[in-house]
């Protein structure tokens, strides 16, 4: 029996709750999945896990064997990586969670990636609320904002930078905002994304100020956000992904130009392991390269 292999299947059985789940990520069948744990338990001769027809429950002692099983893969992964900076093959399955907007802007060049690594795959997991990455197995996630969880490693990547937008039919007959304090009285369209969709915020660079607003429409993913806008229901708080074209060609409005919303910390979280397999430091090198290609995402913007 692989030992290692075995750990690794344990620790995913462990990490998404369930065989099934398990199985999935690893693109193995349930049977297989359970058998190499089974066969695990019988090497070590203890029970891992509590096995019932709705749920799986760790036992004391597959408790005890975790810090230990994670040392063993660490210890595997690092002389993994060590020997393939000398040129060996970055190859597996990370698996990548993000908000909508930065999702597209990572789906529209993964494929220099990809085809820099032919053994490597990406699954995108496009969230607006944090996840749980060691319950659902995610690799990295994207996050916008303070990073409040301590138990998970940070690198800040970038800069977020967002427009004030409207269409040029809702202006029609309107006064356009000039000032955080005309906001309110607009049809607002609000990005509810972890459940901030009341209130937006914006800074000229010498005074931060925060609106409250009454939405006539909120939706918890920016492309259906970016489509109401275009199609003139009000006004909204859009990523330079999503506008920059719409606004360069006219389909929309940077509305109060003097006064942009503020600007959030993009940053990569991971759990705190030691040592970052290959196939995800890959990943997250190519997060660093691309988000710094963009002069919108830099910490200095001049939109």
């Amino acid at each position: 029996m692989d030992i290692v292999c075995a750990l690794q299947t344990f620790m995913r059985v462990v990490e998404t709750g369930s065989f099934s789940a398990a199985a999935a990520d690893l693109r193995r069948t349930q049977p297989a999945v359970s058998r190499q744990v089974s066969a695990l338990e019988a090497h070590l001769n203890m029970r891992l896990l509590h096995r019932t027809t709705t749920a799986l429950a760790l036992t004391a002692e597959g408790e005890q064997i975790i810090p230990m099983a994670l040392k063993v893969i660490e210890a595997v992964e690092a002389l993994s990586e060590t020997t393939c900076r000398d040129g060996g093959r970055v190859a597996g399955k990370v698996r990548l969670a993000l908000p909508t907007p930065l999702g597209l802007y990572v789906s529209d060049r993964l494929g220099t990636l990809l085809e820099r690594h032919r053994g490597l795959s990406v699954d995108l997991l496009f969230r607006e609320e944090p996840s749980d990455l060691v319950e659902e197995g995610i690799d990295l996630e994207v996050r916008l904002g303070t990073v409040a969880d301590c138990s998970l490693m940070c690198r800040r990547i970038g800069w977020t930078t967002a427009f004030l937008v409207a269409a040029p039919s809702y202006l029609q007959g309107r006064a356009a905002p000039k000032t955080p304090d005309d906001v309110s009285a607009h049809d607002c369209i609000c990005y509810n994304r972890a459940g901030n969709g009341r209130a937006w915020s914006f800074s000229n660079g010498a005074e931060d100020v925060a609106v409250r607003i009454a939405p006539r429409l909120v939706a918890s993913n920016a492309v259906a956000v970016h489509r109401a806008v275009l199609a003139g229901n009000g006004i909204a708080v859009l990523s330079h992904i999503l506008v920059g074209s719409d606004i360069e060609e006219g389909r929309l409005v940077n509305v109060m130009p003097d006064f942009p919303p503020s600007r959030f910390a993009i940053s990569v979280v991971y759990p705190s392991r030691r040592n970052l397999p290959l196939r995800i430091r890959t990943v997250l090198d190519f997060l660093v390269e691309i988000v710094g290609e963009d002069p919108l995402m830099s910490p200095i913007s001049s939109h």
